[in-house]
């Protein structure tokens, strides 16, 4: 009776056991999410590409692109109806230091995208394959291959395309890599319509614990926000009244930079610092007796040209046919070049290992910093000044800081905006005139 009683207790709890666990024995395995399957990279980012075009739209038709109608925001939404896909929703940017780079976006109909391979198929060699039983289309030339699913499409150009693929097929639910799941939780350019986020080593060598860049752009420019944070303090903070330049409507190249650095060099075992007097070692420069010898406020100006008066010796004969050597002087133009740096009381030494290098030369009252025209100076307790003028530039109080630099006719404006404890942000302003020059990307 005891066996029996025993028996049928067991069956009742297989059976109930069985009955619980029924829904998950025989489930279908919950699909990958989109951002389950995105490889992790140096550089990774997101694009909601039909807003981004509406924000470019006026950019595109001010400077009259022939190919603006096929980046508007209409043509874009068409061709994705057309060709199944759901460019409504983000789409997930990858790429390395090393130039290979891919994005992966969600696929409204998979059976439309057959149509839009076949179309490409008459304009390049596009070649199909297996790989991992999936199917894979390639153009050999350019080392570009694409890859779709039910509900995704991935494209990979660069040589490693295997690892890559690999992650995107053989993700799991919910396995969404660590650097994905860190960069979609900041609140930081939420609201922009193309973000990166960057997991580069060398920025981590350095002490930058999260670096993202959005985009921003008008009819005139592109501006590429930036967004630092470190592991430790920056140990430099802005000045509201330091000294610089006048603006030099002409300059080609100019910096301003008004920080406080006192807390910076007490502190030589920062990541950042460390790794900036490496680089400095690297060429030469004194970097730790540079910061002793500076005192934060630092302006520098190139372009232009300025009229100085240049003594020279010319041989004339005299009345007697003797030969006689006359110093004359005469007006020349060389390029405008002025430096202005606020010292300490380290300075001087700064200034002999820059003549000991090599960096910075003398000829007999003037100098010359490298390639760069004679400078006349002039100092004083607080500050250096070097110019190629008859006359030292003005200066103003001054809180920018920000690097203007011309690079063949296109003129690149970094700034910092903000700069805290632990963050800083900033931009990168380039002018899309030069971009479109002649209506062609270059």
């Amino acid at each position: 009776m005891i066996r029996k009683t025993l028996t049928i207790v067991i069956l009742a709890a297989a059976l109930g056991a069985f009955l619980y666990l029924r829904p998950f024995l025989f489930q279908k395995p919950t699909s990958p999410r989109i951002v389950d399957r995105i490889p992790t990279a140096d550089f990774i980012g997101k694009a909601n590409v039909l807003d981004l075009a509406r924000e470019t739209s006026g950019m595109m038709f001010y400077h009259k692109i022939p190919f603006r109608d096929f980046t508007s925001y209409e043509f874009l939404l068409g061709q994705g109806k057309m060709y199944g896909l759901n460019l409504q929703k983000q789409v997930y940017l990858f790429g390395n230091e090393s130039g290979d780079w891919g994005f992966l976006l969600e696929v409204s109909d998979s059976s439309k995208i057959g149509i839009g391979i076949e179309r490409l198929q008459k304009f390049i060699a596009i070649s199909d394959t297996t790989i991992n039983e999936q199917h894979v289309f390639r153009y050999k030339k350019e080392k570009m291959y694409l890859h779709y699913g039910k509900n995704y499409l991935f494209f990979y150009k660069g040589t490693n395309f295997k690892a890559h693929f690999d992650q995107i097929t053989k993700a799991r639910y919910k396995g969404i890599q660590a650097e994905w799941k860190t960069f979609l939780s900041k609140r930081q350019f939420r609201n922009e319509h193309l973000v990166i986020y960057s997991n580069w080593g060398k920025l981590k060598k350095i002490g930058i614990k999260t670096a993202m860049f959005a985009h921003d752009s008008d009819s005139l420019s592109f501006n590429l926000k930036s967004y630092l944070r470190k592991e430790t303090p920056f140990y430099i903070s802005k000045k509201e009244n330091g000294k610089g330049f006048v603006n030099i409507e002409n300059a080609t190249k100019s910096i301003e930079l008004h920080l406080d650095i006192s807390e910076l060099r007490k502190h030589p075992e920062d990541a950042m610092f460390k790794e900036l007097a490496k680089i400095g070692k690297r060429f030469g420069f004194p970097f730790v007796d540079f910061l002793k010898a500076w005192d934060g406020d630092l302006s520098f100006k190139e372009g232009g040209f300025q009229n100085v008066n240049e003594t020279y010796i010319e041989s004339e004969l005299d009345e007697d046919f003797n030969v006689a050597e006359v110093e004359k002087t005469r007006e020349v133009s060389v390029l405008g070049y002025s430096v202005n740096f606020t010292s300490t009381n380290h300075t001087p030494i700064f200034i002999s290992k820059l003549l000991k290098k090599g960096i910075l030369t003398q000829e007999q009252e003037n100098f010359r910093f490298l390639f760069s025209p004679l400078l006349h100076s002039s100092t004083n307790k607080k500050s250096y000044q070097f110019y190629s003028g008859q006359q030292p530039p003005k200066t103003i109080s001054s809180n920018k800081n920000q690097i203007i630099w011309t690079v063949d006719g296109t003129r690149y404006l970094f700034s910092v905006d903000s700069l805290n404890t632990y963050e800083a942000f900033g931009s990168l302003q380039i002018p899309v005139r030069r971009i479109f020059r002649r209506n062609k990307l270059i």
